[in-house]
């Protein structure tokens, strides 16, 4: 099958930088700074519409979003949670309508669930919607902090073999940030490795020469994007002048408009 535009920034010179947005402004204001592709992250899409992330419960919030988003002019891909389902088929027939709506790539984790069931999902995804860039994650580093770290180190190789078998296209370790872990696990993966930028690790340059060819975000722009809007009102109650930068109201109208990036 023919590399896809999507596929081929995991094989750049440099690492595919991914930011992650939460709704229609955030994606093309991102895409007018000159980001190609971008993600979605399913903590924001969840908290905007007042539903807990990670319990299945943004299905609609997140097929709604890749609609919206689905045909501007950048690369899109979708934190799809666990799939929100665990029928395999189920996850399987929603990548197909992402895909439909113009997705491109599909974030998938497992929880810490059965890897054979994550398994079964991203090999119904790619039998469902071929062309879509499969980024399986894992959260051995993410939700496994209490146990010891060779274990989780080795319930990590064996959950992304698991799932480079079963045709991911990439593989997503949330909250890795020894740099000695990711330089070894490059050296063991024939697929690309993503890792989640983390204000306490490796800089985006450190991690480019470790090897890494996808940086994202997560949700980390929604939550500075809410700091920032507190800092701003108690800075006005307090008798400050909000620092920062502040698009006008024109700049946020222009977003509306049907080519970010013209």
């Amino acid at each position: 099958m023919p590399v896809t535009p999507f596929a081929a920034l995991h094989h750049a010179d440099a690492p595919l930088l991914l930011p992650n947005a939460w709704d229609h402004a955030s994606a093309l204001a991102l895409a007018r700074e000159g980001f190609p592709a971008i993600g979605t992250t399913s903590l924001a899409v969840a908290a905007a519409a007042g539903l807990p992330d990670g319990t299945a419960a943004t299905r609609d919030e997140t097929l709604r979003l890749a609609l919206l988003l689905g045909s501007e002019p950048f690369l899109l891909s979708v934190d799809a949670e666990d799939g929100f389902s665990q029928d395999p088929d189920e996850v399987g027939e929603f990548a197909r309508r992402l895909a439909a709506v113009g997705a491109v790539g599909v974030n998938l984790e497992d929880a810490l669930g059965p890897a054979d069931r994550h398994a079964a999902k991203i090999a119904a995804v790619k039998r469902a919607a071929p062309g879509l860039f499969v980024n399986a994650r894992t959260d051995t580093y993410w939700s496994g902090a209490d146990e010891r770290e060779d274990d989780t180190w080795h319930e990590t190789l064996s959950r992304l073999d698991t799932y480079r078998q079963a045709g991911a296209d990439g593989v997503f370790v949330p909250a890795l940030t020894d740099p000695r872990r990711i330089a070894d696990l490059v050296a063991r993966l024939d697929v690309p490795l993503n890792i989640l930028y983390s204000p306490a690790g490796p800089t985006v340059p450190h991690l480019a020469d470790l090897g890494v060819r996808r940086v994202s975000l997560g949700s980390l722009l929604y939550r500075r994007a809410l700091g920032a809007a507190l800092e701003a009102v108690t800075d006005i109650r307090d008798g400050r002048t909000p620092g920062g930068r502040t698009p006008t109201y024109g700049d946020v109208q222009a977003l509306a408009e049907t080519d970010p990036l013209g």
